[in-house]
């Protein structure tokens, strides 16, 4: 299914001119060989240049399409027209002499055979420069010793020849798209497990590259590589028999979107890719804007007031956008309509040695996604301080949330990132890990801050089965209308938090570091000695503050009114989670109460 899908978005990008046709591929290249018309090495030509990107300069060679690389194991394998400088030149920086010279051997006999035939004067000029370059006094070369240090370092050459790179040479070209069809007495021919047809089955499969933890030199999504993963006889991927073609469609699409920063994301050990079966980059940008907080930009055409120029999507903007898609209305960005029923795919890889697995591929319309990640949003909707600039809790901060921020590696665990994507996606219960991650946190941390309420609340409303609950905590704000205990417990404790730090504003040590966790779980252990604490505080406010003992003492006697002469003797998960969510509200409506008395005396005062 994977591999399917994968290969049906490369015919898209092939469509499209956005991927290499089969038998070439995207590689980065370091330094040009110019050759002169007899193989004589006339020059080295530095391909990278100079970004400046970031902060600091950054060297980066470019990609070029080159003929289709083998993957290399130990063994030696040239490749054609583009390869190391131990298959080009004899020599490599590991100290490996006797392997580099077996390598230039075989590239010699590679080049040779392929290009012998041609009446081709680029083709003639590589093939003298294998004759003649003599490997002896290859370090003492005048022309490549002021790169050679460089060389050394590793990367790919390629060579040039009249000002124009071989491997781009209309006959070489006609040359290697033959050879790349033909079949030989070693070609295996089955019926490919991807596309049914009869074809070349390959050996072994391109390389997958960006995956982030994976080894530099790539991963293998489909390998094999000893005897107890073989069956009737079969080695290597002829176990699971894709043809070639179909193997070298999927390892590009993936490629390219591995290589893509803007449509990659990374959580835990996670690198999440997503797609269009239409290729339009717009449902990636949307996809990457809902779900990652990735900012998306719109062009502004050329007015009178001004030329062309990118503005930012809103979050606004974004939220309608995803409303109507979840609605199945299409929805123009910026002059691409996306279709609600377009399909989109997100699959999730991680690192295991050189190979990677799969963590998660969901697959769905597009618009199927949309409401379901709307009606995310939704559930997580609450109060916001004054301080939180974004209002749209991204699944990496959400997943933040449920890490010690103390700790040297903060990545959610690997079967967290799962559930919690599929959840999201598919509009299915979210995983109780996440609500036990975050209960953790908040009793380890004393806090609940504005992303912890808001998935807190989200878990009870979409998995709790107590219809209480979800009636106490649906609301954004301060909900006055429940007599929920739970809740009412926590708006409670917020309360008689207000009453001590009012009459006590330089203590030290406040009722919340002493008894915020055990009111939680416990509450007739505590709350009586709280109350007994308030009488103490509140009399200190009849002394200073009168007035806002007043109004505290309504507010207090409301509250237990609601509760009743009793306390629970214990609290279960859920409604320790109900408590968190009274306490939050409960404190907002205070420092929002603050902020509009601020308000008014700033607007007073001038």
């Amino acid at each position: 299914m994977i591999l399917q899908s994968l290969c049906e978005y490369y015919e898209t990008l092939l469509r499209k001119g956005a991927a290499p046709r089969p038998g070439w591929s995207p590689i980065t290249v370091k330094f040009a060989l110019v050759l002169g018309p007899e193989g004589e090495l006339r020059d080295v030509l530095p391909l990278q240049s100079e970004s400046e990107s970031t902060a600091w300069k950054t060297v980066k060679p470019p990609q070029l399409i080159v003929p289709e690389q083998d993957k290399r194991t130990a063994g030696v394998s040239p490749n054609f027209l583009c390869d190391s400088p131990a298959y080009f030149l004899g020599m490599d920086g590991k100290g490996k002499a006797k392997r580099a010279l077996e390598c230039f051997v075989a590239s010699k006999t590679l080049h040779q055979q392929l290009l012998s035939g041609l009446e081709n004067a680029r083709a003639r000029a590589v093939c003298a420069f294998f004759d003649r370059w003599e490997l002896g006094k290859a370090r003492e070369n005048p022309v490549l010793k002021p790169y050679l240090r460089e060389i050394l370092k590793g990367g790919s050459l390629v060579f040039r020849v009249g000002g124009r790179f071989v491997h781009r040479d209309d006959e070489i070209v006609a040359l290697w798209d033959e050879k790349y069809l033909e079949t030989d007495q070693n070609t295996v021919m089955g019926r490919c497990l991807v596309t049914g047809e009869e074809a070349p089955i390959a050996r072994t499969h391109p390389s997958i590259k960006g995956v982030r933890g994976g080894q530099s030199n790539g991963v293998s999504l489909v390998s094999f590589n000893a005897d107890a993963f073989c069956s009737y006889g079969k080695e290597q991927s002829f176990n699971a028999p894709v043809s070639r073609r179909a193997a070298f469609a999927y390892t590009t699409a993936l490629n390219y979107l591995t290589s893509d920063s803007e449509y990659v994301q990374h959580m835990g050990d996670a690198t999440v890719v997503y797609w269009s079966e239409t290729g339009e980059q717009g449902y990636q940008d949307l996809f990457g804007g809902a779900t990652e907080g990735k900012e998306i930009f719109i062009c502004r055409p050329d007015t009178d007031s001004g030329p062309e120029e990118k503005i930012p999507f809103s979050e606004g903007a974004l939220k309608r956008a995803m409303s109507e898609l979840g609605r199945g209305r299409p929805y123009d960005l910026d002059g691409v309509v996306l279709k609600p029923d377009s399909r989109f795919y997100v699959l999730g890889l991680s690192p295991n040695a050189a190979r990677v697995s799969v963590r998660f591929f969901y697959r769905d319309n597009f618009g199927h996604f949309m409401k379901n990640v709307w009606e995310h949003y939704d559930r997580l909707q609450i109060e916001r301080p004054a301080y939180v600039e974004k209002e749209l809790i991204s699944v990496g901060r959400l997943l933040f949330e449920t890490v010690n921020k103390k700790a040297s590696k903060k990545e959610a665990q690997p079967n967290l990132v799962q559930g919690v994507m599929g959840a999201i996606l598919n509009g299915t219960p979210y995983p109780q890990a996440l609500y036990n991650a975050i209960l953790l946190r908040v009793r380890a941390e004393q806090e609940v801050p504005y992303e912890k309420a808001a998935v807190i609340k989200a878990f009870l409303l979409k998995n709790s089965k107590n219809k209480a609950i979800k009636e106490a905590v649906h609301t954004v704000n301060l909900n006055d209308d429940t007599n929920y205990l739970p809740y009412v417990l926590g708006r409670l404790f917020s309360l008689l938090e207000n009453i001590q730090q009012a009459a006590l504003p330089s203590v030290s040590t406040t009722i919340k570091d002493r008894y915020f966790i055990a009111a939680a779980s416990t509450p007739l252990s505590v709350f009586p000695k709280l109350l007994q604490l308030q009488n103490s505080h509140m009399k200190v406010l009849e002394r200073e503050k009168p007035g806002f003992a007043v109004e505290l003492k309504k507010q207090l006697g409301d509250l237990m009114e609601r509760i009743g002469e009793t306390f629970p003797k214990i609290m279960t998960q859920e409604e320790q989670g109900a408590f968190y969510i009274g306490y939050y509200h409960q404190t907002q409506k205070r420092f929002a109460g603050k902020n509009e008395k601020k308000a008014e005396e700033e607007k007073q005062n001038g």
